[in-house]
């Protein structure tokens, strides 16, 4: 309980920090938990890309496996990376020493990343990276001002050579109209494997991913809910009639 309450609040507190600076505009996406195809995608690149640096202590690699439909096997070998059990929690190799060494601070347990921070921003901080040759690292977040992370997915991105506008923020020529810039990376310092659309659909899966994550239990309740309802909704016809054979004599 103890870790859980620190992991929150090394998450929250630089949210916090980075709020008091002014808000920024974010890219919306609606996830799916039901799209199993994009969380294995999502799982896939996290623990590829994410999981040396980020753990996910408070998830099982069983409990993932199972809710992703991945079989036992497949995960063993191409999603667990260290000497663990496929009952373990999913935890990486990294002190916190050698975080605050490596970044300026430990990089933090992202079990609970999508239900502090949300997917939209998530979803625009993933792409949007940027060079700032002023950083330690080379590079700069729009909307995480001076983070301390490198760009770990520059090899699928490319890294953007100035810093990208939201896909919502179209800008227009105000005599002509014709669109200057439709947001996004306009312009590339190196290039990546990806094309931008794929990239995105990338960081999609990704922030699918980290949703489910948060909240492992999200489509069960809700579909608990809906029975929920159900039962209520026979339930108040059947307390209705009995309302009515109870009555019908005094009426």
């Amino acid at each position: 309980m103890k870790k859980l309450f620190l992991s929150l609040v090394l998450s929250v507190a630089p949210l916090a920090a980075f709020s008091a600076g002014g808000a920024v505009q974010l890219d919306h996406i609606s996830t799916d938990l039901s799209d199993k195809a994009s969380l294995q995608r999502g799982a896939q690149l996290y623990m590829n890309y994410c999981m040396g640096c980020h753990s996910l202590e408070y998830a099982r690699y069983n409990r993932v496996a199972r809710d992703l439909d991945i079989p036992e096997e497949i995960m063993m070998e191409n999603l667990v990376f260290n000497d663990v059990n496929f009952g373990s929690l999913m935890e990486n190799a990294m002190s916190e020493e050698d975080g605050k060494e490596w970044f300026g601070a430990a990089p933090p347990d992202l079990t609970l990343v999508a239900r502090v921070r949300g997917p939209d921003w998530l979803y625009t901080y993933l792409r949007g990276f940027y060079k700032d040759e002023n950083r330690p690292m080379g590079v700069n977040n729009v909307v995480f001002p001076n983070v301390g992370m490198p760009h770990v997915l520059a090899d699928l991105q490319g890294l953007c050579a100035e810093q990208p506008h939201p896909v919502t923020d179209k800008r227009f020529d105000p005599l002509t109209g014709r669109t200057i810039t439709e947001g996004g990376c306009e312009a590339y310092e190196t290039e990546g494997m990806l094309t931008p659309t794929e990239y995105d659909n990338a960081m999609y899966d990704l922030v699918n991913f980290l949703e489910y994550m948060g909240e492992p239990f999200a489509e069960d309740r809700e579909r608990i809910g809906w029975m929920v309802f159900a039962f209520l909704a026979v339930f108040l016809v059947i307390g209705q009639l009995l309302y009515r054979e109870l009555w019908k004599d005094i009426h």
